[in-house]
């Protein structure tokens, strides 16, 4: 018995039907991350480096987030980034560079908080270093946080000893 094949526009109507009912069930289980906004975070300087955001960090892929200019990886979130902090001063606290980006370290227990230096805005990136290296975080971040143009870098000692002397 040959049964008739429904018109194009009838099966196109049935295969949405389904890829909605598929999609449901999984966006109901990655809600968005409850991330606070950081103070600037409407800075039009932050953009470009939204933009520019990795899809995954390691094996962390980027998950949506519920306000402006920050950013989640991993479920439950291994990373969180927040563009639009304040921007640190002068610190002793450790400083390194990846890829021309100098960031701030934190050491927290258990959370580690690394902040762009020498870049307004600053981002924060808010991490557990037992979960996810900090190495990869910033060498995978190093690329979009120089998307916000530096205007000062970290000292190290060594530039410290080279000071002229005072009179």
């Amino acid at each position: 018995m040959h049964r008739p094949q429904p018109s194009l526009p009838a099966r196109a109507a049935r295969m949405a039907l389904i890829g909605g009912l598929v999609a449901v069930p999984l966006a109901a289980c990655s809600p968005a991350v409850d991330v606070t906004p950081a103070k600037d975070a409407a800075n039009p300087a932050c953009a470009p480096m939204m933009v520019a955001l990795p899809d995954a960090i390691g094996d962390s892929k980027l998950r949506k987030t519920n306000s402006q200019a920050t950013a989640a990886w991993g479920d439950p979130s291994l990373v969180i980034l927040r563009c639009g902090v304040n921007v640190p001063g002068p610190t002793t606290d450790r400083c390194v560079t990846v890829n021309g980006v100098d960031w701030v370290i934190k050491e927290g227990d258990p959370v580690w908080t690394l902040t762009t230096y020498g870049r307004e805005p600053a981002t924060e990136i808010l991490m557990d270093p037992d979960k996810i290296s900090s190495a990869t975080v910033l060498a995978d971040l190093s690329a979009a946080a120089a998307k916000v143009p530096a205007v000062r870098n970290c000292v190290g000692q060594e530039e410290l000893q080279n000071l002229p002397k005072s009179q």
